[in-house]
């Protein structure tokens, strides 16, 4: 009888290292396929992603605007535009800030006092956002890739 316990143990103990070898070698197998995707596939999406290229700044005057709740923000903003619209280095660089102008009076005159001392980074981060667009041509192309505050006083 111990002959045969000790039998039904071994073919139990080689079974179940079966087992851990195919579940060893499936998780191994899963491992390198997803390391093949990631080396294969993932890099071609990386391009596309890439920021645009720096071309340079331009300053905007400081301008006064009214707040929806009374008082005004004196706001001086400063464009970081892209080589697109440096002219590629050939000269007559830059842009004409008059989108911007319109940008930060429509953001600002619909804020209230309490926004603009409260929320500057949102607004700050929605005022941004509409500048890029204001500045992105039909064929996708940005010509303002950021913005940086010069001045920033409230009464």
């Amino acid at each position: 009888m111990s002959k045969d316990k000790s039998a039904e143990t071994d073919e139990v103990e080689a079974k179940s290292g079966k087992k851990k070898l195919v579940m060893i070698l499936g998780v191994l197998l899963v491992a390198a396929a997803g390391a093949a995707y990631f080396f294969l596939f993932a890099g071609s999406g990386e391009a596309e992603a890439a920021a645009p290229e720096h071309g340079g700044y331009t300053a905007l005057e400081p301008v006064a605007v009214n707040l929806a709740g009374g008082g005004y923000l004196k706001i001086g903003v400063t464009l970081d535009y892209t080589a697109a619209a440096a002219g590629g280095g050939h000269g007559a660089g830059g842009v004409d800030g008059a989108k911007a102008y319109d940008q930060i009076i429509s953001t600002f005159s619909q804020a209230s006092p309490a926004d603009v001392t409260g929320a500057r980074d949102a607004l700050k981060a929605a005022l941004e956002q509409k500048i890029i667009e204001a500045y992105t041509d039909e064929e996708g192309v940005q010509h303002v890739m950021g913005i940086y505050y010069t001045e920033y006083v409230t009464q």
